[in-house]
């Protein structure tokens, strides 16, 4: 069993931290520097934590447990226009990040109007690429329930978000709802915002837990942190991917963003321990800038 953890500091010495994680069997997720400051997403057997910990008191750094570290999430909002992405849709994608998730924002082209809201099948499928969706919605009760159309088909956890006070049960389709995150012209600081943004994370980390509990009943052969970590090494083309995160794990697979069409064969020839990627996995085309899509295939459906 592995803990995912985040560490911040300076790059002073980062390699130190690095090689450790290496030494104990243990995965770099992501890395991210800004300017003298490094945030490293980690993954470490749980019996080794108490050694990162210590080494990062060491070089000055902090240690924090990353629950949603490994996972991606889709922060879906009714359109890109101002009125809808900013602010509060930036600042759950903001907090959510805090917490190791990696997510994308993503805005639909027709979900403006209670009335008139669409959603395409390509929106679909490409939000269900992730491992969990955050709807955030408005501030009217009846604007949120005639939205419901919009994912109560998808076929991953949805959380919807928005100000009134709803009972999930009368939003079809929706796994949970976080209330006090509705529409508003400013940055989410008031105390009451981060309350409700702490109960997002609380929720979300909740359903991805049994998430993770639902695939360990029936686990993929190899794990995703695995593949990650063995796609990274056998495949020169990821060194000259400038993307944050050229590859990112979910529970289930990863994204690989290198284009299908020309890395789907070398993709599935990665061999990880005593198998060919291809060999216990589904390897597909994203709708996302045509990225390649792996999805480890359950062991039930191998062996």
């Amino acid at each position: 069993m592995y803990e995912t953890l985040t560490y911040t500091g300076g790059v002073h010495k980062h390699e130190e931290i690095t090689e450790l994680i290496e030494d104990l069997g243990g995965f770099v997720l992501q890395e991210n520097l800004s300017q003298m400051d490094l945030v490293i997403t980690l993954a470490v057997p749980i019996e080794d934590v108490d050694k990162v910990q210590e080494k990062a008191k060491e070089l000055l750094g902090t240690v924090k447990i990353a629950p949603m570290a490994g996972t991606e999430v889709a922060i879906v909002s009714p359109t890109l226009a101002r009125q809808h992405l900013p602010h509060s849709a930036c600042d759950i994608s903001e907090y959510l990040r805090r917490y190791g998730a990696k997510d994308n924002m993503i805005g639909l082209s027709r979900g403006a109007g209670k009335g008139i809201s669409r959603i395409s099948q390509d929106e679909k499928k490409l939000i269900e690429e992730h491992d969990l969706a955050v709807f955030a919605l408005g501030s009217f009760r009846e604007c949120i329930l005639n939205k419901t159309h919009l994912f109560e088909d998808i076929e991953i956890p949805v959380v919807v978000t928005g100000a009134p006070d709803i009972d999930v049960n009368d939003i079809p389709g929706a796994s949970a709802y976080v209330g006090g995150l509705g529409r508003i012209p400013s940055r989410l600081k008031r105390g009451e915002h981060i309350r409700a943004l702490r109960n997002l994370a609380e929720t979300v980390e909740g359903i991805l837990d049994d998430r993770r509990k639902e695939i360990s009943e029936d686990p993929p052969i190899v794990p995703s942190i695995l593949v990650k970590t063995e796609i990274e090494n056998q495949i020169p083309a990821i060194k000259e991917v400038y993307s944050p995160g050229p590859v990112v794990s979910q529970l289930d697979g990863v994204r690989v963003k290198l284009d299908y069409r020309v890395y789907k064969d070398e993709i599935g020839e990665v061999k990880v321990d005593d198998y060919v990627l291809g060999d216990v996995s589904e390897i597909k085309q994203s709708l996302m800038y045509d990225y390649t899509l792996v999805k480890l295939l359950p062991e039930s459906s191998i062996l």
